[in-house]
């Protein structure tokens, strides 16, 4: 017998989102399955696959709470600066034989200078020629101009994260807005880019705080929502922080599917800390796909491990 009556032909409301992220005990299972569903309606039985390359690490002037690559705070993470065209396709190489089918270049930093646009679209040509992969980037605060350049060489999808939401972000980060960052992602809109933008869970933000997360990224249309789970490093503010159990986690993964049942939800960094043995419910929770290979300064598992799982769970890696 069914403890939880949800209709997954509609799209919740704000209250009834936050209801359903509050959920406890049997009636948890009944949301998973209703997310299973809808991503089964809507995405199928394949999983997307994505890997990034950490492209220019460390020595970022913001102040994110959460991030290892701010020079405000002491995490002893490598820093260098821009890699070459070909280290970054000779990653991309490397992911694409481990599933992947779209691959991102990430720099620290709110922006690039000249040079190193001219090095990132050199490299997006390299990604899409030789790799055959689609070709992504989170490079920060670009402008118009910029952003449509990197189009003209190839980028398909620009990655920007709002983090959390508008009433918890001075909490996280001071040294730019909210705003910033709703500005970033419609101006690649408007280039003509799809866009990639979610965020991180777990920072000491509140259920109502995450569901107003969510409904943000509906309201800005994106194309996919990758969901990330605070993985506390030291040195930086959080450290130490956890606040999330693996079924908060999956709830969270949920709610996100009811929400934007048509758009691609992917698990990212964290996920190894935050869900633990529990990695393989969320594609049960309404999850489409994964980042595989590793994040920015921590790591992942290793890849067979990610596609035995797929492969276990009688899904397969997207072919495209």
């Amino acid at each position: 017998m069914k403890v939880l009556n949800v209709n997954t032909d509609v799209v919740p409301a704000p209250d009834e989102a936050l209801r359903l992220l509050s959920l406890e005990g049997p009636a948890v299972l009944d949301l998973f399955a209703a997310a299973s569903r809808i991503r089964e309606k809507f995405k199928g039985r394949e999983v997307k696959l994505c890997s990034i390359i950490n492209g220019k690490s460390g020595l970022c002037p913001e102040d994110c709470a959460f991030c290892s690559q701010s020079a405000r705070f002491r995490t002893n993470i490598p820093s260098y600066p821009l890699l070459s065209p070909d280290a970054i396709l000779e990653r991309a190489i490397q992911m694409k034989s481990h599933g992947a089918r779209k691959f991102s270049i990430v720099t620290s930093g709110y922006n690039l200078s000249v040079e190193e646009l001219d090095t990132i679209k050199k490299a997006v040509r390299l990604i899409k020629e030789k790799a055959g992969l689609g070709a992504c980037a989170s490079l920060g605060d670009l402008s118009m101009e910029e952003l449509l350049s990197l189009k003209e060489a190839g980028l398909d999808k620009y990655h920007h994260n709002l983090e959390t939401a508008q009433s918890f972000f001075p909490e996280i980060v001071t040294t730019h807005s909210y705003d910033d960052k709703v500005g970033v992602v419609r101006r690649a809109q408007e280039a003509g880019l799809e866009v990639c933008s979610g965020g991180i869970f777990g920072m000491g933000e509140s259920h109502a705080q995450r569901v107003e997360m969510l409904m943000a990224l509906k309201a800005l249309n994106v194309d996919s929502i990758p969901i990330n789970f605070l993985n506390p490093i030291p040195g930086t503010p959080l450290e130490g922080r956890n606040d999330l159990m693996p079924m908060e986690c999956l709830k969270i993964i949920s709610v996100a599917r009811f929400l934007m049942p048509d758009k691609d939800i992917l698990i990212c960094g964290g996920r190894e800390v935050n869900l633990r043995g529990l990695q393989s419910l969320m594609f049960f929770a309404g999850a489409n796909g994964l980042m595989i290979g590793g994040y920015l300064t921590t790591k992942g598992r290793p890849e067979e491990e990610d596609l035995n799982l797929i492969k276990d769970l009688g899904l397969s890696p997207c072919n495209s």
